[in-house]
């Protein structure tokens, strides 16, 4: 039986551990897999209990921090080695930047026979000045040629790390998108709207609006702010909007909300215009309770929040950013350009004026394209073709 050893940046809530865990899980028992990761940081919540909850018991490696420490990255690298020539896999599969880094030196320097990157997102606009970011084009550049495979999780990604960033030759370069389980999207829905909107006092003819993820300064949140200031400004009163997830920006979204005269709190019943309420781990009973899902972000991969939005039969407004496009069914929201801050206000506008309904376009599509069992099939096609080549 193959071995595939995985290693992610850190176990915080997101697409990357539901995709990982997956695989780790239904990839079995074709392959033995080994899950390696750094912890979650401060701020963030530990996404452990999505293995944990699936039978798997991942390996937690202390000195994998998000920022560039040689120090504890050289320690990182020290561990995967070790881990490496204990396991033997065949396989060593990374996924995002930093275990993409330290993972594919060490399987390079073990000699590991199939070497594998995912690209989740990239930090090649939007992240970092021009310095900064051309010396992380370099290193990526080095790090694919010690690449076997990488993957792109959308077409457009592939486009981009090809002929954009010239990070690596389109032959090199496979499409698998991100997978999910879905179902728990479809089933249950009245019965979690009308406990989500009593608990978040909620009349039922009230619109719900929110945003979903980490606090950062890539995911823009000032422009939700503003977009809600841009609401009372036009009449639009019969609505509460809601910030879901937590993160480092958190007190600078506070002030910003303050400055734009919009009311907040993170108490469920009170009467302000935003709500912050932390993670919610069961998603699908705060997406079924609301109606409107809106995304700002400056740059993205594959966002999880709009994939499980259309599966929840929810309208979205997001910026036209990263694989966006590839995601959205068209008959299910609404796009604008990322420094366009006029057409994302009228966008919200006009779907707070939409009547509220279930959008069975976006069901379809997200169950269709985005399942885990297809995520599944595809890496498991990919591997096998790998392997024989090996």
């Amino acid at each position: 039986m193959p071995k595939v050893l995985r290693i992610i940046n850190r176990f915080n809530i997101g697409g990357i551990t539901y995709n990982v865990s997956y695989l780790s899980k239904y990839l079995a028992p074709e392959y033995e897999t080994m899950l390696v990761g750094g912890p979650e940081e401060e701020g963030e919540d530990s996404s452990l209990f999505i293995p944990e909850s699936l039978g798997l018991n991942p390996i937690v490696l202390n000195q994998f921090q998000r920022e560039i420490n040689f120090k504890s990255d050289y320690a990182a690298y020290k561990e995967i080695k070790k881990i490496i020539k204990e396991f033997k896999p065949d396989i060593v599969h990374t996924h995002a930047s930093k275990a993409g880094a330290i993972g594919r030196l060490a399987a390079s320097s073990c000699k590991v026979p199939v070497i594998i990157h995912t690209f989740h997102g990239h930090v090649f606009h939007s992240y970092f000045g021009k310095l900064k970011t051309n010396f992380y084009k370099v290193i990526e550049r080095y790090l694919a040629k010690k690449s076997t495979a990488i993957i792109a999780i959308s077409n457009l990604q592939k486009q981009e790390l090809s002929e954009v960033f010239k990070i690596a030759p389109k032959e090199k370069i496979h499409v698998v998108p991100l997978g999910f389980d879905l179902t728990k999207f479809t089933v249950n829905k009245e019965e979690n709207r009308k406990e989500f909107r009593q608990k978040y006092n909620l009349s039922e003819n009230q619109l719900a609006i929110s945003i979903i993820g980490r606090l950062a300064p890539i995911k823009n949140h000032q422009l939700f702010i503003e977009s809600i200031s841009y609401l009372k400004q036009n009449n639009i009163t019969n609505f509460k909007a809601f910030i879901i997830g937590d993160g480092e920006t958190k007190q600078q979204i506070k002030e910003f909300c303050v400055q734009n005269k919009v009311s907040f709190s993170e108490n469920p019943k009170d009467e302000a215009d935003v709500i912050f309420t932390s993670w919610i781990t069961n998603i699908d009973f705060a997406l079924h309770g609301l109606d409107i899902v809106a995304l700002t972000s400056l740059n993205e991969g594959t966002p999880v929040s709009i994939i499980e939005a259309q599966a929840a039969g929810k309208f979205v407004v997001s910026t036209n950013v990263g694989g966006i496009k590839d995601v959205l069914h068209p008959n299910c929201g609404y796009l604008s350009e990322v420094n366009d801050k006029m057409a994302f206000f009228d966008n919200l506008l006009k779907a707070c004026k939409n009547e509220p309904k279930m959008y069975e376009d976006g069901i379809n599509w997200a169950l269709s394209k985005y399942s885990y069992t297809r995520l599944v099939d595809d890496m498991r096609q990919i591997y096998a073709q790998l392997l024989k080549r090996a």
